[in-house]
């Protein structure tokens, strides 16, 4: 157990340390709630630890994407409540005096990139940094999914590439544990909060998901075409229906049994990966909260646009990915004109998957 405080360096020259954890994309087609992929669109913190600063508590400061957006309190910040989080499960119950960290953000909010799954993982990394835990890739993905209860998204983001992820079946013990509400696991701190608000969290139980990562043939590109508005998650996610079709599930599993495996051979098969990235489970129910969508995944195909592999809505949207390996000016350029058709600006992202994952680094 650790000790009450976070561990600082008994030297007086200050620590840093950056923190670099990659946008995600989640459902790939078929792969609703199942798959994730990492991309090169970066959440970056510049950290130092200084026991000889004045500030108890740490300082932020943001730019980037939403930096007006973003709360620089510590108790409110999504990221900074994450490491509390962490560093009090592990019997740390405060931030190390003289902590400032200075956040650049690549990655919309809203846009189906995985923002908050990047805030996510970026708060558990901070948390095991500071309080020197050297927690295991797994540890941290339990701690994470006490917080961001689908795997999608913040799995993609720590271990990188392309990844399926479930969660574990647990014993009674570890349920109810994990089905604590997240306003306990991760409280929404009140304007008088203090060191002693929201001590002793439920630790999260051991092995909450696991993941595999499958493979990525090197030819393929990804395209994102992120339209200038945002869908909430929780709008997305009521649209959805309470039930489905035998049929339409059918449908996506055997999809994404192929396209697991078609998207990882080299050189791609383009009439496979595009087949094998339809889908009946999500992308029909949020058509009408992304105007044109209908029409983009009908008519920008490979025949229309040779390179061309597949295309879907990234996670809830409003996002569209298209995977290609030539062409992608083209096929980008198409997209955004579709979506000008619905007085909706764009612009285009060329990613490349990501990997590594998420990384620290101390300097």
């Amino acid at each position: 157990m650790a000790s009450s405080s976070a561990a600082t360096s008994s030297s007086s020259s200050p620590r840093r340390f950056t923190i670099k954890v990659p946008c995600t994309s989640s459902n790939i087609g078929p792969g609703f709630d199942v798959v994730g992929l990492s991309l090169s669109l970066y959440l970056t913190l510049k950290v130092t630890v200084d026991a000889n600063a004045s500030n108890a508590l740490p300082t932020l400061s943001y730019t980037g994407e939403g930096a007006s957006e973003a709360p620089l309190d510590p108790y409110k910040n999504l990221t900074t409540r994450c490491a509390l989080y962490v560093l009090r499960c592990a019997g740390v119950n405060s931030f190390p005096h003289g902590v400032d960290i200075k956040v650049n953000n690549e990655v919309p909010f809203g846009r189906g990139l995985g923002s908050s799954g990047a805030a996510v993982i970026a708060g558990i990394l901070l948390g095991d940094a500071l309080g020197s835990l050297k927690l295991s890739r797994a540890r941290l993905l339990d701690h994470a999914l006490m917080i961001e209860r689908h795997p999608d998204n913040v799995t993609a983001a720590l271990m990188g590439g392309f990844v399926g992820s479930y969660l574990l079946d647990l014993s009674p013990e570890d349920v109810q544990r994990k089905a604590v509400p997240l306003s306990e696991v991760l409280p929404e701190y009140p304007s008088d909060a203090g060191e002693e608000w929201g001590r002793d969290p439920p630790s999260p139980p051991q092995g909450i998901g696991h993941f595999i990562k499958f493979g990525w043939a090197k030819e393929i590109k990804v395209i994102a075409i992120i339209p200038q508005f945002e869908v909430s998650t929780a709008k997305a996610r009521s649209a959805l229906p309470d039930t489905y079709k035998k049929e339409d599930l059918i449908f996506n599993l055997q999809r994404l049994a192929v396209l697991t495996t078609a998207l990882a051979r080299s050189p791609p098969d383009s009439y496979l990966i595009f087949q094998a990235m339809q889908d009946r489970v999500h992308q029909p129910y949020r058509k009408h909260l992304i105007p044109g969508l209908p029409r983009i995944l009908s008519s920008v195909t490979p025949q229309s646009h040779p390179g061309l592999l597949g295309i879907c809505l990234s996670g809830a949207g409003p996002t569209i990915l298209a995977l290609a390996t030539e062409n992608q000016e083209s096929i980008a350029k198409t997209i955004v004109e579709e979506f000008a058709k619905e007085d909706i600006k764009c612009r285009s992202e060329f990613l490349v998957v990501t990997e590594e994952g998420a990384v620290v680094t101390e300097e």
